[in-house]
């Protein structure tokens, strides 16, 4: 099944001006290697899933000479909106912006607009996705000609991340190594309940909490644990179509839920207050946190989810969710 960007309401190109989504992703199971003594990074075997949270970017070309720019602003309907305090010389989007100009060859002027609603700091790559929506509206937009396997390429410069939603078509993918192995696996429709705490999880924080103590294996980690644990991952991706919801749900994991309650002890509270409004259901970090997810059996079971949370924690926000269906420009 293929879903066109219009059929999820986005606009469509209007002259030298395109508006691309930029969906969040969850981790429905993340395993974490010890660092690489080459470059201290750590490995991954991760399964991406596409969600229908999401921001937009839109890329409007300006003429030969002019001065690009970049507004970000919350959306109305954002679940945790917060301070966008950073420069646009540090935004993911705006620097893709100049790794393409350098590709082409040539300065690439742009106005960038990005209506937020993926939270900051929340592990669902939302600066990521901005740049990799960023590189394909530009693309676009100048009609340059860079294939999906380049744009990839160039998106490992802003983020590990990156190149998964640097896609033509996007689709949950298994992500390995450090970002760069993607291995499309098949569609899933899957009901989620986001939950989202009044705080964020700083990644770097938590990887060095990983590192230092046996939250995460830390010390004890090795090369060898960690390739059963992703060994254990690809079955499950492979065999994700025969699980019922309850044996899909028993088999998520994450390396990095541990480290980062201990970086940020609210988060251990937030996960058990909100297991405890959703009937004692597993609650589960995506990412390095702060997003919680759990998964629901229907889009009004997820919904009624959501308001439970809501209406028992208070500060902390939730909605209904789903993932995607592969979708392309």
């Amino acid at each position: 099944m293929r879903t066109s960007w219009a059929s999820l309401g986005v606009m469509a190109p209007l002259g030298p001006s395109l508006i691309v989504p930029a969906p969040a992703k969850v981790n429905l199971a993340l395993a974490v290697g010890p660092p690489r003594p080459q470059d201290g990074f750590h490995p991954i075997c991760s399964w991406f899933v596409p969600v229908t949270l999401r921001d937009e970017v839109e890329a409007l070309a300006l003429a030969a000479g002019s001065e690009s720019s970049l507004a970000s602003h919350w959306a109305p309907d954002a679940p945790r909106p917060s301070a966008i305090d950073w420069p646009a010389s540090s935004d993911l989007a705006f620097r893709a912006r100049a790794v393409l100009s350098r590709e082409a060859g040539r300065d690439l002027p742009a106005r960038l607009t990005i209506r937020k609603r993926v939270p900051v700091g929340g592990g669902l790559g939302g600066g990521s996705s901005d740049a990799a929506a960023a590189l394909l509206a530009l693309r676009r937009v100048f009609a340059l000609d860079v294939p999906e396997a380049r744009l990839q390429e160039l998106s490992r410069e802003l983020g590990s991340d990156v190149a998964f939603f640097c896609r033509d078509t996007l689709s949950p993918a298994l992500v390995e190594g450090l970002g760069e192995q993607l291995t499309p696996t098949p569609a899933l429709t899957l009901h989620l309940v986001l939950i989202f705490p009044p705080f964020g999880c700083p990644t770097g924080a938590v990887y060095k909490a990983f590192d230092r103590s046996s939250l995460g294996h830390g010390p004890d980690a090795t090369p060898e644990l960690f390739e059963a644990r992703a060994a254990g991952l690809r079955r499950v991706v492979l065999n994700a179509a025969e699980f019922s919801l309850e044996e899909l749900d028993a088999a998520l994991f994450n390396d990095l839920a541990a480290p980062a309650e201990h970086v940020e002890p609210r988060l251990a509270h937030v996960r058990q207050d909100a297991s405890r409004a959703l009937g004692g259901r597993r609650v589960h970090v995506t990412g390095s946190g702060s997003t919680l997810f759990t998964l629901a059996g229907s889009e009004h079971d997820a919904q009624a989810g959501a308001h439970a949370v809501q209406s028992q924690l208070p500060g902390v926000a939730a909605l209904a969710s789903r993932t995607m269906p592969p979708a392309g420009l």
